[in-house]
């Protein structure tokens, strides 16, 4: 039915569309709730939202409900998944149209699940795709500047955001990350009367904190004691550990026992496509989703080594402690007129990481692809612009930086993770980095 609705999106004059679309939006979602029969009425739906660290906590929470006994599904821009039964996400779109969504809901009532985990977009709120949903929880991870020529400007983005805050009962739950600025404000506006806080430091549930300490944070170990409970995952970055700890609060805030999230945690490998080594040795390569500036600017530091944090304790594991500043990096940034503020940003912070810049393709979708690696190169200062080069097509960029590897190295490949697509003058053409990496890999073997 939502194809029938978008294909007479194409036929209606532009002007009136944009006058209509707030109406059409509502209509579909509310026509997709009634089609599916009210599905979050008989479930616990979480939904987590921010402008970094989405995916990730929306995974651990998962595992760690799982963990304590329950029958959960979850709903990521990586995957749906319904107790055991897994799918890609292949929509090319974090949060689903709202036919595909409903029906999501509808799968977890049918398979008995308790909790249902939704990742949630400030676009998908911007097209209320999120109506109708009976959110019993909300999760921020944090909220730094994005799609900013879609929504007009940081407040409104940031608005939007609240939306999912604002539509939580009264006896809902508000899960914030202390840290972030933006905490204070979502705090105040949340419709919810039980808010939960989380830092590095602490968590706070109902005036009551419970004591953090963050042990130690490498490229591939994670180490905390959570109330005096110690916890390890094969996890890496700072990054990571204030996903854990998004994940964490929301589940102690539901009675999930910590022995049960420390065992959860401890299963979890990596999330696909999210700082993930496809290669440790002789020269490390990593793939990573990152796509905003601060994103970049995490991921480079985790590779780097250059991360304050306690030293680990000795690990039962075989995660080993990768501290080099020689990464090489391979990136390019979304087209289709997406953040283009960011462009230089993202060549400004390579340049202060980066030993080699190889500027490519990701989605350029309409733009040119030149036009694009131009933009990002402006950023980089002229005293380094000897170390950028210009490879617009994606493999060969790939293939250029493991060539030029060495033993000790970092190759980091970032912008698209996991993605099962890239958009080129409008189509979908299949592609995977890591896939690619590896057919790359052993060519040179």
């Amino acid at each position: 039915m939502e194809n029938w609705l978008a294909f007479g999106r194409r036929i209606i004059p532009t002007p009136l569309f944009r006058f209509l679309q707030p109406a059409y939006h509502l209509i579909l979602a509310a026509t997709a709730t009634l089609w599916y029969g009210f599905p979050s009425r008989h479930l616990t739906v979480i939904g987590v939202t921010g402008t970094d660290g989405k995916t990730t906590t929306v995974h651990l929470l998962h595992e760690m409900l799982v963990a304590a006994g329950h029958r959960v599904g979850s709903l990521s821009s990586l995957r749906f998944k319904t107790n055991d039964h897994e799918e890609p996400n292949f929509l090319k779109m974090t949060m689903p149209g709202r036919f595909r969504l409903q029906k999501f809901l509808a799968e977890c009532r049918a398979a008995g699940c308790r909790f249902a985990v939704v990742e949630v977009t400030s676009q998908g709120i911007k097209q209320f795709r999120h109506r109708f949903i009976r959110f019993q929880a909300a999760v921020l991870t944090n909220v730094t500047p994005e799609h900013i020529e879609d929504h007009g400007g940081f407040e409104p983005y940031r608005a939007s955001k609240l939306e999912l805050f604002h539509s939580l009962p009264a006896e809902g739950l508000a899960v914030l990350n202390r840290e972030d600025a933006s905490a204070e404000y979502f705090a105040a506006r949340t419709s919810a009367k039980r808010i939960v806080w989380y830092e590095r430091s602490a968590i706070d549930i109902g005036g009551l904190g419970r004591p953090v300490r963050v042990l130690g944070v490498e490229p591939r170990r994670i180490q905390l004691e959570i109330d005096g409970i110690f916890i390890e995952t094969r996890l890496g970055g700072e990054f990571n550990a204030m996903n854990i700890l998004a994940a964490a609060a929301t589940a102690m805030a539901l009675d999930i026992s910590l022995s049960a999230m420390a065992q959860a945690l401890k299963g979890v490998n990596n999330i696909p496509g999210r700082l993930e080594f496809i290669q440790e040795h002789p020269f490390a390569v990593v793939v990573d989703y990152a796509n905003t500036p601060r994103a970049y600017e995490a991921v480079y530091q985790t590779l780097s080594g250059n991360q304050k944090s306690a030293r680990p304790r000795p690990s039962s594991g075989e995660a080993g402690e990768i501290r080099n500043q020689k990464l090489i990096c391979v990136f390019g940034a979304p087209g289709g007129g997406r953040d283009k503020w960011k462009r230089p940003k993202l060549g400004e912070i390579a340049s202060r990481y980066c030993r080699q810049i190889i500027l490519t393709s990701d989605d350029p979708d309409e733009e040119d692809p030149a036009a694009i690696a131009r933009e990002i190169r402006a950023g980089i200062p002229s005293t380094k612009d000897a170390i950028a080069r210009v490879v617009l097509d994606r493999r060969e960029a790939i293939r250029e930086a493991l060539k030029s590897a060495k033993p000790g190295d970092t190759v980091v490949i970032t912008g698209m993770g996991a993605q099962p697509w890239q958009i080129i003058k409008g189509k979908k053409i299949p592609w995977d980095d890591r896939r690619v990496v590896r057919e790359e890999l052993t060519k040179l073997y």
